[in-house]
């Protein structure tokens, strides 16, 4: 969809009319369901003019122009699309990604700038970054540009029209040499070199019937695309299956071959309890799923997992890696396979209460799920939902399944991979916390897996920093007992995680500003080296593991005469505070999902005296209070 199509002699005119942002007002309500905002159309009447100049200059007169075209199945929109032939003759697309900025400033990210920008500044890709990601988007999912006989070439640029760089600026940073090269960005005066770009690459035949191949053909991912990112995943040594993580594997790709080619919708339901291998299981299924170049999307709730995915993947194969409420717009069947991990963490609707009505799909988010693909496979552990609106049970997407009458298969996994193989481990954490009706009963140990109480956050803290330094894996995580602040003004982070004289920050807030050097995004928390220098929360933490766990149990779940106490007064989770009867059952499914996310050893701090004794008294050897040496050290 875009908001505008034409000639470069009508989109020129237009412009010298100032008719070209009323335009794009009045088509605006059609493709987003909204008007757009004062600034927006501010925007375009400033931008468009610049570039309506450079295309006259440059004689873009019989060129195809599209403006604000929306990426396919994204609400990304490209500022304008310009199309024609090149030197070469070529069909090409120049994507170009128009800025306002005046001036720039030094981000601590390798992709990154900050600039003013709503109110504040910001850290935002360097629009040469941002333009090449939407240049390979579109050559790697669209049609035109890899299935036709003759495909269209994507190329990119951006033009700062009120931007004067200096020789030393921050936008021409060494460090962006390798993004600028292939995608360049022009600024104020270099209008001479930016009308040279566009002759060479579109300047050179008509571009309409370019434009309307763009316009025209669907969305699919191409066979390169697929295989690069099946080789990345099948290079993994890691991601081997066992026993009856093959048979659901097997199960899948048989009824991938039947949804894909007999056009009959398959719904396959994998539980699993915490480390027993689902995401592994799920990763391969996209790999060998890409590798057949069947369409493959892994589908997560989780912007941590998705993100730190993405980042093992690297660049080019991000949109394979997607979010539940991506699928809003999707065509029904516009991807073989959908594989749902976490799919416990799945909403109610994929809107919320700022959706306009036309973007609404009137549908359960499971149901546009199950609609999107031929094939959906759903990975899903009913005792880690630590929200109210978390509704991804195996029974809710069994009803969902047999509505749209799908033809459904169920498994379960129970072999143990987390935690040393300790299955024991996992059901005598479930039975302390009273979860899945699994009495209490006492920890005798387990040489292959490492289980300690530290009497201060101090020498947990330090524990967990010594088997980092021997080359363990290893994160601080804690209930949600403490404020979580956005980021201070230069982009450090206040130390909210506060008790006695220990005090940490938790991981950083998701877009809530700039973040200074050496702070990672808070979806890179668990794959940066400098996540430990953070605390983070389960929403951060759900879906990794660690070599070694620390967890601060906080005071929000206490063991007080002989039960389970939930205390909404000291927690900080505003949202999982305003359920009601289910509030102890999430406060504890979230301390399920921090103590069992280390593969070695989960060491545990417990805020609560009487809580800490009655862990001390279940496991053998314990009884009494622990010496704790380690804290002197600290």
């Amino acid at each position: 969809m875009r908001l505008y199509a034409n000639h470069g002699k009508s989109f020129i005119e237009d412009c010298e009319r100032n008719q070209i942002a009323e335009k794009l007002r009045i088509s605006f309500p059609s493709l987003t369901g909204t008007t757009p905002s004062p600034s927006e159309v501010h925007s375009w009447q400033n931008s468009l003019r610049a570039l309506a100049l450079v295309f006259s200059r440059a004689g873009m007169g019989s060129q195809g122009v599209m403006l604000e075209f929306q990426l396919p199945t994204s609400s990304k929109r490209i500022d304008c699309l310009l199309c024609g032939y090149g030197i070469d003759r070529v069909p090409t697309a120049v994507v170009i990604e128009l800025k306002q900025w005046e001036k720039c400033e030094e981000s601590a990210g390798d992709n990154e700038v900050a600039t003013f920008l709503g109110g504040r500044v910001r850290d935002v890709l360097h629009p040469s970054a941002q333009v090449a990601r939407y240049a390979s988007y579109l050559r790697d999912n669209h049609e035109a540009c890899h299935s036709d006989a003759q495909p269209v070439r994507v190329v990119g640029c951006s033009y700062l029209h009120n931007y004067f760089a200096s020789p030393d600026d921050v936008l021409l940073a060494d460090k962006f040499a390798t993004v600028m090269s292939a995608a360049p960005v022009f600024a104020a005066d270099d209008v001479e070199e930016f009308v040279s770009f566009l002759a060479t690459h579109v300047g050179h035949g008509d571009g309409i019937e370019v434009m309307s191949r763009l316009e025209e053909n669907r969305y699919r991912p191409s066979k390169k695309l697929m295989d690069h990112v099946a080789g990345v995943i099948q290079n993994k040594p890691e991601y081997t299956l066992l026993d009856e993580q093959q048979v659901a594997f097997d199960a899948v790709i048989s009824a991938a071959r039947r949804g894909v080619h007999n056009r009959q919708k398959q719904v396959i339901v994998i539980k699993g309890g915490p480390g027993t291998g689902k995401s592994v299981l799920a990763i391969n299924l996209v790999a060998s799923l890409l590798a057949n170049h069947d369409s493959t999307h892994y589908v997560t709730g989780s912007k941590a997992f998705t993100e730190t995915l993405r980042k093992v993947i690297g660049q080019r194969g991000r949109e394979l890696f997607t979010y539940t409420n991506g699928y809003v717009s999707a065509e029904a069947d516009s991807v073989d396979v959908l594989v749902t991990d976490e799919a416990h963490r799945i909403r109610d609707v994929s809107s919320n209460r700022f959706t306009p009505a036309t973007k609404r799909s009137g549908m359960k988010q499971v149901e546009e799920l199950i609609r999107a693909a031929r094939v959906c496979v759903f990975l899903v552990d009913d005792h880690q939902v630590v929200r109210p609106d978390e509704l991804g049970s195996v029974a809710y997407i069994r009803e969902y399944a047999q509505k749209h009458q799908c033809v459904i298969q169920e498994f379960e996994l129970e072999a143990q991979f987390r935690c040393n193989g300790s299955d024991k481990f996992v059901r005598w954490i479930n039975g302390m916390l009273e979860i899945d009706d699994e009495s209490p009963f006492q920890w005798t140990g387990n040489d292959a897996f490492d289980f300690q109480i530290f009497s201060t956050p101090e020498s947990l803290e330090q524990a967990i920093r010594t088997k980092i330094h021997t080359g363990a894996s290893g994160r601080l995580v804690a209930g949600f007992c403490w404020p979580w602040s956005n980021p201070n003004s230069d982009g450090t982070l206040t130390h909210d995680v506060s008790i006695g004289n220990f005090s940490r920050p938790w991981n950083a807030r998701s877009d809530k500003g700039r973040l200074a050097k050496g702070v990672p995004k808070s979806s890179l928390w668990a794959y940066d080296p400098n996540g430990m220098n953070q605390v983070g929360c389960v929403y951060t933490a759900q879906g990794f593991e660690f070599d070694y766990a620390g967890v601060i149990f906080g005071d929000d779940l206490r063991f007080e005469e002989g039960h389970w106490v939930a205390d909404k007064t000291r927690s900080y989770d505003s949202t999982v505070k305003k359920s009601k009867e289910a509030y102890r059952q999430f406060v504890k499914n979230t301390y399920r999902v921090l103590l069992s996310r280390g593969i070695k050893g989960c060491y545990v701090c417990f805020l609560h005296p009487e809580t800490e004794q009655w862990f001390r008294s279940h496991v053998l050897g314990m009884e009494a209070p622990q010496v704790d040496t380690t804290s002197e050290a600290a």
